[in-house]
């Protein structure tokens, strides 16, 4: 792969097996003991992509990635939850985690999962047509991953940026929250709640009135609908 990856993990163990794992796959890892390590490590150098432990002594995985989200919204990160922590999983999500995995997880799962997040993460690896995608007020630049809303620029996650594009390629058809896992994510199972909560986050931004969307409409009983059209 060829990735820089930083891992912050206050539990040794822990870290060095993800390490491992990810060097044997090629990426380059360094390792983060605590929040404070871990933004200095971003700020020393910028990964391609952050592993981050929630609950952390100090500045905790959630004020982490609120921080990183500030300063580098298209900046990859996966989050490590306890297993049960299932609002925990879903405040993360909120705050900005790309993705999230439950300890005690497999660490072969969390390489296929950064595989996934850092190949969305790459333009050049997974082209979306057209270049320029414009609804409105909205625009969208597949090519650059950017997005603005009358022409102010719109801070987006990663995935929520591939959630818009997908959405806006496919206007006037219903989606699943499956589908939308399986052709976002590349899920084939998983946590259907991570795109609840990125269709929040995403009305949230592009919305004029989040409590009643127009353009991302809940179709009920099946999931979601992207409506195109003059606002």
């Amino acid at each position: 792969m060829g990735h820089h990856v930083l891992v912050v993990d206050d539990d040794p163990t822990v870290s060095d097996v993800v390490r491992r794992y990810l060097e044997q796959d090629g990426c380059q890892v360094r390792l983060a003991a605590d929040g404070a390590d871990g933004l200095a490590a971003v700020a020393a150098q910028r990964p391609d992509l952050v592993v981050l432990d929630l609950m952390m002594p100090g500045i905790d995985g959630l004020e982490v990635c609120r921080r990183l989200r500030r300063t580098l919204p298209d900046l990859p990160v996966i989050m490590l939850t306890a297993l049960g922590e299932e609002a925990d999983r879903v405040l993360g999500l909120e705050v900005g985690a790309d993705d999230y995995v439950t300890k005690p997880f497999s660490p072969r799962e969390l390489v296929l999962r950064i595989r996934s997040v850092l190949r969305r993460a790459t333009p050049a690896a997974d082209p979306l047509p057209p270049a320029l995608i414009t609804d409105g007020g909205l625009t969208v630049d597949t090519a650059r991953r950017l997005a603005a809303l009358d022409g102010d620029p719109l801070s987006l996650t990663g995935r929520e940026f591939d959630l818009l594009v997908f959405l806006l390629c496919h206007p006037g058809r219903a989606w699943s929250r499956a589908d939308l896992l399986d052709r976002v994510w590349g899920w084939q199972f998983g946590d259907q709640s991570t795109v609840t909560v990125h269709v929040r986050r995403l009305r949230e931004k592009i919305e004029p009135n989040p409590a009643e969307p127009t353009r991302i409409q809940t179709v009920w009983g099946i999931g979601y609908r992207y409506e195109a059209g003059p606002r």
